[in-house]
């Protein structure tokens, strides 16, 4: 399993995931699943149990601020865990958790896991070290919350997206289409007309290629976009962001 990297000057914290090496013995008390898109997993606020590791497809987290308006955290793809909180005695979901597209999980309930903890000890190590990069990567995304303007946090979004098989063409270029437009707010923590703005800049900066409704994006180019430690100077040109 590849370790989570410390920031290096232009992107956070790159999360990492599973093998399916490492799944395997996790599935000797784990229980798989297949979801249709769009199905609910769980709900924010009921009771919690366990943890979920996407083996196929990916699990979009979201919080609703508002009607119509929502945040999301995390996207969880194949060999990444959701809903760890369940780990925890007498805890709670909080986060919603939808299947995106057609979805395959494998559910350890919280007496799976003790056991697998107990009679497994060994490889049980890269699930405990997976949950723990996992949390690294939500403590980076508050970082970047308030550090951040709108232009970088799209940058950050963007990179990670690219490392998931289901945002990319054929030859590894990210696409983002129009129907995507809402999940760059909810991840960014922005407005549409922000992000389509923020868009546009990068555009301008030739990191990415217009196509109709269609955005094209090199994923390497994103890297020097970033000044040092997402502070220093950007080749993306900055505008403050819009109010919500």
């Amino acid at each position: 399993m590849k370790d989570s990297q410390a920031r290096n000057g232009h992107v956070g914290v790159r999360r990492s995931r599973l093998t399916s090496e490492e799944v395997a013995p996790i599935g000797e008390y784990g229980a798989k699943a297949n979801w249709p898109p769009g199905f609910q997993l769980y709900q924010r606020g009921v009771p919690a149990d366990g943890v979920f590791i996407v083996l196929d497809g990916h699990v979009v987290l979201r919080n609703k601020i508002k009607v119509g308006r929502g945040f999301v955290p995390v996207i969880a793809t194949a060999g990444q865990t959701f809903g760890s909180e369940g780990l925890s005695p007498n805890s709670h979901y909080v986060t919603d958790a939808n299947a995106s597209e057609e979805t395959q999980t494998m559910f350890l309930s919280g007496a799976q896991f003790r056991a697998f903890v107990r009679e497994r000890p060994a490889q049980t190590i890269p699930l405990l070290s997976q949950i723990m990069s996992e949390r690294a990567y939500l403590l980076e995304k508050l970082h970047e919350l308030a550090a951040l303007n709108v232009d970088q946090r799209l940058i950050s979004t963007l990179s990670h997206l690219s490392t998931d098989r289901s945002f990319t063409t054929s030859d590894g270029r990210l696409k983002l289409e129009n129907t995507h437009h809402r999940l760059l707010c909810e991840m960014v923590g922005a407005t549409r007309e922000s992000i389509a703005l923020a868009l546009s800049r990068l555009v301008s900066a030739g990191i990415a290629e217009r196509k109709g409704m269609t955005f094209l994006i090199e994923p390497g180019s994103l890297m020097s976009s970033f000044g040092e430690n997402g502070n220093g100077d950007s080749t993306v040109p900055i505008t403050r962001e819009m109010s919500q």
